[in-house]
C-alpha cells in the first residue's frame, strides 16, 4: 500500500533516544534496549551531565535516558538544564535507587518519570514514551 496515498497515514518517524550515563556497561545495555525496540533509534550517547546537555542541543533527541549519579553536573542538574530549554525532549531519570529512596530534588527537575535501571526494557521504554505523548500526569516513579 502506498503510504503517500490519500487516507493512508505515513509511518511515524522513530523516537530518537539519547543515553546519558557515566558507566559504559549500562550505556551498552540501554543501547541494546533502544536498538531492539521497534519505533526507537539511538540518537547518541554521553558519559557526563555536561556532555548530555551539549548533546541535547546538537542532536535534538525526542527522549533522554538520564543517569542520576555522575561526577560533575549530575543527572538532576543536567535534567533541570535540559527541561528549561525551548521544546525540550522527554527526560527519564534512571538509577539504582528504589523509588522511595530518590533524592528529594530528583522529581522536581522536569523529568517525566523515574525508572530503576534494572527495569529498563522495550516495554518500559514504550510505556514511558506513550505516557509522555498522551500527556499523562508526571513526574512519578515508573517502578520501585
Amino acid at each position: 500500500m502506498d503510504s503517500n496515498a490519500p487516507g493512508v497515514s505515513p509511518v511515524a518517524a522513530p523516537v530518537r533516544v539519547l543515553i546519558v550515563d557515566d558507566q559504559e556497561p549500562f550505556r551498552l545495555a540501554a543501547r541494546t534496549v533502544v536498538q531492539v525496540t521497534p519505533g526507537f533509534e539511538l540518537a547518541g550517547e554521553a558519559s557526563s551531565g555536561e556532555e548530555g546537555v551539549r548533546a541535547v542541543a546538537h542532536l535534538s533527541p525526542d527522549l533522554v535516558l538520564m543517569d542520576i549519579n555522575m561526577s560533575g553536573i549530575d543527572g538532576i542538574e543536567a535534567t533541570r538544564q535540559i527541561t528549561t530549554t525551548p521544546a525540550p525532549p522527554v527526560v527519564i531519570l534512571m538509577s539504582t535507587y528504589a523509588a522511595d529512596a530518590l533524592p528529594a530534588a530528583a522529581l522536581e527537575t522536569g523529568a517525566m518519570r523515574y525508572v530503576h535501571k534494572e527495569d529498563l526494557g522495550p516495554e518500559v521504554l514504550r510505556e514511558v514514551w506513550e505516557a509522555a505523548q498522551s500527556g499523562a500526569d508526571a513526574p512519578r516513579p515508573a517502578s520501585s
